[in-house]
């Protein structure tokens, strides 16, 4: 009788390490299930990178709000005013030299304030008119004195082209429409969003 308990015991010890065993492989595969979850959510994410080609909605935000053609071939293409909660307007775009030939960038553009133009050349004459309220605003500077809009550019080869950003305060909230105004180039009337 003892080898028949001994033979039962070991059955059941032959039984309890399968039964284990399937466990543990439930488990791993369980587990690997859970590194399936994990796939989708690269791919989830792959497809957000992905997602985030709103390529077509940066092309059509790409659309200029205005196109100011300037001397010597300079052209600047403002593509976005956009209002921002900290109270400022940043006007952005793409400066271009559509010329054959390198051209100087004029330093009119800085503007005749000596603070800025103590910083280099930069689109810091650029001014906002809001004709609704009757007022004029000037890019805005740091507590240093340079003024927050793209610097340090003097020339521009045939055909190169640079993006640009101005800041400026913000006009009142109602206010949609102002009037862009760059020395040399004629001014433009760009809507607000925001």
């Amino acid at each position: 009788m003892s080898m028949r308990f001994t033979g039962k015991a070991c059955r059941g010890m032959v039984t309890l390490a399968a039964v284990t065993g399937l466990a543990l492989g439930a488990a791993a595969c369980g587990g690997s299930g859970g590194d399936d979850d994990k796939k989708p959510d690269s791919s989830s994410s792959a497809s957000t990178a992905g997602g985030s080609q709103p390529d077509p909605q940066e092309g059509q935000s790409q659309e200029p709000l205005a196109e100011l053609k300037g001397p010597s071939g300079l052209n600047l293409q403002i593509t976005a005013a956009v209002r921002d909660s900290g109270g400022f307007v940043t006007v952005s775009g793409a400066f271009k030299n559509d010329s054959g030939t390198v051209v100087t960038i004029p330093s009119a553009l800085s503007g005749n304030e000596t603070e800025i133009m103590n910083n280099g050349r930069s689109l810091g004459g650029a001014t906002l008119v809001d004709s609704k309220s009757k007022k004029r605003y000037y890019v805005l500077r740091d507590t240093e004195g340079r003024p927050l809009t793209t610097t340090g550019f003097s020339t521009l080869k045939a055909g190169e082209s640079i993006d640009v950003f101005l800041q400026f305060p913000s006009p009142p909230a109602g206010t949609t429409d102002v009037s862009f105004q760059l020395p040399l180039f004629p001014s433009a009337v760009i809507k607000v969003s925001g």
